[in-house]
């Protein structure tokens, strides 16, 4: 590649990844507004946690048709795709009228929210390979964290961002500048990028999308535990248990949730660092450190269960899980960019987010679920089980980093 076209790659992967993260302190700032809005309107923590059902539902089915229409048309296609939906979602709710605020209809805007995060998270991940040469593989972990754990600490800063608004403007208004704020970006991507991001394939085939690698399939089926472990206790349980026991307000609850996030972030962006000495991330790297994390969500119960201070035991423990949780994440994400076969990695990277997505909707679910019938303990345990089933999987990815057993289609 010439110093020209490795340049142009760079600054076309630097304004996409500004998109993606005006994408995603917006994606965070709704979760907020919606969660907290609803909940004070007397809504149940199933019914709560229902309005998302759409939103995780769409990433699956928008990661599997996404990758394809990326890997046909460009990752640009997807990237204005997702942006542009992005604001229609924030319309939908903010012009609204109140009687119409109902399940359903949240429901329907969180159907196109959830299609343009996905959207715009498989473009920007999936671009990372534009810019990492082929085969380095310590400068794709260290790409990959940075990104992941940015988008994460962005989405914290999302969530303070919803409660903000939320106290000084109110629901709808906050929508409106939000929508504000993802039109600069979606201007900006129309502007200032350049080309297709990558080489579009006209023979691409829908088929492709799922994928014949094994080491591919056994990541995004840890990648589905993995993640329903976390929202199983997170999404609805934690905040809800926040609020209506230990008496937080709604601005304290986001707050809280958006310095863990911030966190959580940070802590993924230094992964590289902090996991050197065991050399570069491998299966096995998953696997310890899965079930290193199933005892922390165990141990918050038994704490809870015993009666300590419920305060402590939860800021405590969500911090510690917060920072396990964000390593073995950012091995993920690195472990699935270096699996993927170079001519299909956007169909590899959104089959692997569709699985993602899998785990985001079942831990939605059952976060609302379990809380609403045994409470925060069941949604922790729960959380214990998947992190172990997540675990056990990984121990059956490849010992080295590069993926084994490939078969063509």
């Amino acid at each position: 590649m010439s110093t020209a076209a490795r340049a142009g790659d760079l600054r076309n992967y630097a304004l996409v990844t500004a998109a993606y993260w005006a994408d995603t302190i917006t994606d965070g700032a709704i979760r907020i507004l919606v969660l907290f809005y609803f909940y004070d309107l007397g809504y149940s923590p199933l019914e709560v946690a229902s309005l998302f059902l759409f939103y995780e539902a769409f990433g699956i089915l928008t990661n599997l048709f996404g990758g394809w229409i990326a890997a046909r048309f460009g990752l640009k296609s997807t990237l204005l795709g997702g942006l542009t939906l992005q604001i229609g979602a924030l319309v939908m709710l903010a012009l609204a009228p109140d009687p119409w605020l109902v399940v359903p209809y949240v429901m329907a805007s969180q159907a196109v929210s959830g299609v343009a995060k996905d959207l715009t998270k498989m473009s920007s991940k999936s671009a990372v390979r534009l810019v990492v040469p082929e085969g380095s593989t310590e400068a794709l972990f260290k790409w990959v964290a940075i990104l992941t754990g940015s988008k994460n600490a962005l989405k914290g800063v999302g969530f303070f961002l919803g409660g903000l608004l939320l106290t000084v403007v109110g629901f709808q208004p906050a929508l409106g500048i939000l929508a504000v704020f993802v039109g600069a970006a979606l201007l900006l991507v129309l502007v200032a990028v350049h080309g297709e991001l990558g080489r579009p394939d006209a023979k691409a085939r829908f088929r492709h999308m799922f994928s014949h690698n094994r080491a591919v399939n056994l990541l995004a089926a840890a990648r589905i535990f993995l993640f329903a472990s976390r929202d199983v206790w997170f999404v609805v349980g934690l905040p809800v248990f926040l609020r209506s026991v230990l008496g937080w307000s709604f601005w304290e609850v986001g707050t809280f949730m958006a310095v863990w996030v911030i966190g959580y972030g940070i802590v993924q962006a230094f992964a590289p660092r902090l996991l050197r000495r065991h050399g570069e991330p491998t299966g096995p790297t998953a696997a310890w450190l899965a079930f290193a994390l199933a005892l922390l969500p165990a141990g918050i119960a038994i704490a809870l269960a015993v009666d300590f201070d419920p305060t402590i035991v939860l800021v405590v423990g969500l911090i510690v899980f917060g920072a396990v949780f964000a390593l073995n994440s950012a091995v993920h994400s690195f472990l699935i960019l270096h699996y993927a076969d170079g001519d299909k990695v956007a169909m590899n990277v959104g089959f692997y987010y569709m699985a993602n997505a899998g785990g985001r909707l079942a831990g939605t679910i059952l976060s609302g679920l379990l809380y609403q019938w045994q409470g925060l303990e069941a949604c922790l345990w729960a959380s214990a089980v998947m992190v172990l089933a997540a675990g056990a999987i990984s121990l059956m990815l490849p010992r080295g980093a590069r993926g084994a057993g490939v078969a063509r289609p």
